[in-house]
């Protein structure tokens, strides 16, 4: 049980990261709201930041799933999640995202399990 309880979470949180991502991907404006003002000062339109989010989410989304550089990933997105906790304040969106960071800082602290890109390619290497 113990090895599919990681695998669960792993694949779990990468689909719920990868379906914000698609949201912020299909349509970026109702996610300006939640920006903090300091946005309006990047030289970037907060469109375009929102867009660069989704592509991260869905990215490292993608990444953790396939459990390929897993601690890194879950480290990044873990900060990330943290960074909207900070952002966000504590309402039911910092709440469930500070839930979601403190399980991705549980992967980062497993690191990779079976049925992961990262076992693979290291079984191989022992192997060569």
């Amino acid at each position: 049980m113990e090895k599919w309880s990681q695998i669960a979470l792993r694949v779990g949180l990468g689909l719920v990261m990868i379906w914000f991502a698609l949201q912020q991907l299909r349509d970026p404006l109702p996610w300006v709201s939640y920006l903090p003002l300091w946005t309006k000062n990047m030289p970037i339109t907060q469109v375009t930041f929102i867009y660069l989010n989704g592509w991260f989410e869905l990215t490292f989304g993608i990444l953790l799933i396939a459990g390929f550089y897993t601690r890194i990933v879950a480290l990044l997105l873990s900060l990330h999640m943290l960074g909207i906790v900070l952002t966000i304040g504590y309402n039911e969106i910092g709440v469930r995202d500070f839930g979601l960071a403190a399980a991705l800082v549980s992967i980062f602290l497993y690191g990779p399990s079976s049925f992961s890109l990262d076992k693979f390619f290291s079984k191989r290497n022992i192997v060569t």
